[in-house]
């Protein structure tokens, strides 16, 4: 009565079609996503299990006990539950992570694009900021952005991303020069289309490949820097939890109560872990012959 929905070949997948196939048949790539959704939605859901008194409130008496029924994730020098604190600090850390890699994606794309498609004196103007920027290390320059304008998630999103900007604005440019001269955009020329629907319609469509696996794989290197700004001092303040700022906050403690740096640290590694995985597949996804 109901006709089997047949397989239909590779031969008539569309080239996004086919990207999906690949990226779906990469088992680590899977295993990175499932991992990234499976972290992201406990994060965003903790407040409806735990209320976010938890994550502030201290109770001497409970302090320094290790994980049991009440407290899973044990309870640091101040009686703070650890399993609170983790879960809302998953929040500042992802979703901060996110959207530095949204802000740095848009404003690289636009630097980049303009670079490299009107070329001349704008491109060298453009491209002398860029590498101006590059000279310095972008742990470095985040750094001094968040030491001149002070601590705080948003100061913390701002400067990373002022550092990531860079390297996308290359990536971009890069792609935009090898597409501006196709056929597609010569005749899209001679049909009178602008430079600006040329670059959204054609050019950035097509090579929206390197972009997007280099936006993928930079948000595990966000994730580790705004941890590592959090560890340093730099990043979000206390009590405010954040993966970094919990190691931090008890690093006196570690070597006796190892839990209290294992947690937080075993949750920055299985996000990386995650994003890297995500980032290869889609790697080979849009180029196949890049996979050994």
């Amino acid at each position: 009565m109901f006709k089997k929905k047949t397989k239909k070949p590779l031969y008539e997948y569309s080239s996004w079609e086919l990207i999906g196939y690949r990226f779906r048949k990469n088992k680590l790539a899977m295993l990175g996503v499932f991992m990234l959704a499976s972290i992201v939605l406990v994060t965003l859901l903790a407040p409806v299990f735990i209320p976010y008194e938890n994550v502030i409130h201290q109770n001497v008496r409970q302090k320094l006990k290790g994980p049991s029924a009440e407290h899973i994730f044990g309870t640091d020098e101040l009686g703070r539950d650890m399993l609170a604190r983790v879960l809302y600090g998953g929040r500042i850390s992802l979703l901060s992570g996110i959207a530095i890699i949204m802000i740095a994606f848009v404003f690289g794309v636009i630097i980049g694009g303009v670079a490299g498609f009107i070329g001349g004196g704008v491109d060298s103007v453009l491209m002398r900021i860029v590498d101006a920027m590059m000279a310095v290390p972008p742990a470095l320059l985040a750094m001094a952005i968040i030491t001149a304008l002070g601590n705080g998630v948003f100061n913390l999103v701002l400067a990373l991303a002022i550092a990531q900007i860079p390297r996308f604005a290359r990536t971009v440019r890069s792609s935009v020069l090898t597409l501006r001269n196709m056929e597609y955009v010569e005749a899209s020329r001679c049909f009178g289309a602008s430079s600006m629907r040329i670059i959204l319609k054609h050019i950035l469509p097509n090579g929206i490949g390197p972009i997007v696996v280099a936006a993928t794989l930079s948000l595990g290197a966000v994730i580790l820097s705004i941890s590592s700004m959090g560890y340093l001092g730099l990043g979000v303040a206390s009590p405010t939890p954040e993966w970094g700022t919990i190691i931090s906050e008890n690093k006196i403690n570690i070597r006796y109560y190892p839990y209290l740096g294992l947690i937080p640290g075993v949750c920055i590694m299985l996000s990386v872990m995650a994003v890297n995985f995500i980032g290869d597949g889609l790697r080979d996804a849009f180029d196949p012959k890049s996979k050994n």
